[in-house]
């Protein structure tokens, strides 16, 4: 007699395959949530556009949800949850701080990238939120932070960054540029992701690492040191003193 393993009960297939039809409905309602916030903004955006996109009953909806505000926080809890995963894998590669950096960067941009549409929502609605969860993702938002500010004085430690640097600014202005990526990223674009992200690395590397041969205390105030008596006013202007 040929044996060809245990088989299945129906019964439990039926059972497993009744589960997953709640999930992937609710992947795709919030799917759909994300494209409409994307293209109408988050307060135009109403139940019955959601129903419409979908081809289904408004009431439906509730079944998955109790407000549309469920939906804005799981699109955007996703985003996040995502990037958070992507600096726990990097707690795990043993490597310097330079290439972390690389990483994170690169990481980041291919991510925001690949999410596009959730990634617009994350940065577009965030703030419409209610005061509970938005400070639930401020606190999570944090650790994002804090792992590249870490990365920035293990840098320092290692005497690969300058250690005029300061950690807490130069983490916050490199996430400032890579997330501005979803104003102006398109997928049809000359670069792909990664092409920019190394680009980018390159950009931020190039203005935060020195040698201990190199440094002296305050050399990177002199790149393009104001003359004498000119200062930066306000909106930018080149004022006198």
């Amino acid at each position: 007699m040929n044996s060809k393993g245990p088989v299945e009960n129906p019964a439990g297939a039926a059972a497993a395959s009744a589960e997953r039809q709640p999930r992937r409905r609710r992947k795709e309602l919030v799917d759909a949530a994300a494209k409409l916030f994307q293209e109408k903004g988050y307060e135009a955006t109403s139940i019955q556009d959601i129903a419409d996109a979908l081809g289904i009953l408004k009431g439906s909806i509730y079944y998955y949800i109790d407000s549309k505000e469920d939906l804005l926080f799981a699109v955007i809890q996703e985003v996040h949850e995502t990037a958070l995963a992507n600096v726990e894998r990097l707690r795990q590669i043993d490597a310097d701080a330079l290439t972390k950096i690389r990483m994170f960067i690169a990481g980041h941009i291919r991510h925001v990238a690949e999410e596009l549409v959730k990634a617009t929502v994350f940065f577009h609605d965030f703030r419409a939120l209610s005061e509970e969860r938005r400070q639930y993702i401020v606190a999570e938002r944090a650790l994002y932070t804090n792992y590249l500010r870490e990365l920035i004085l293990q840098g320092q430690k290692e005497g690969t960054i300058c250690p005029d640097v300061d950690a807490n600014i130069a983490s916050m202005a490199i996430l400032g540029v890579i997330n501005w990526t979803y104003q102006w990223y398109h997928p049809e674009g000359d670069r792909n992701p990664m092409e920019i992200g190394h680009a980018f690395a390159d950009l931020v590397l190039g203005g935060i690492t020195c040698t201990d041969e190199s440094h002296r205390p305050g050399h990177r105030g002199q790149l393009g040191e104001l003359p004498a008596g000119l200062d930066i006013g306000d909106h930018g202007r080149p004022i006198t003193t």
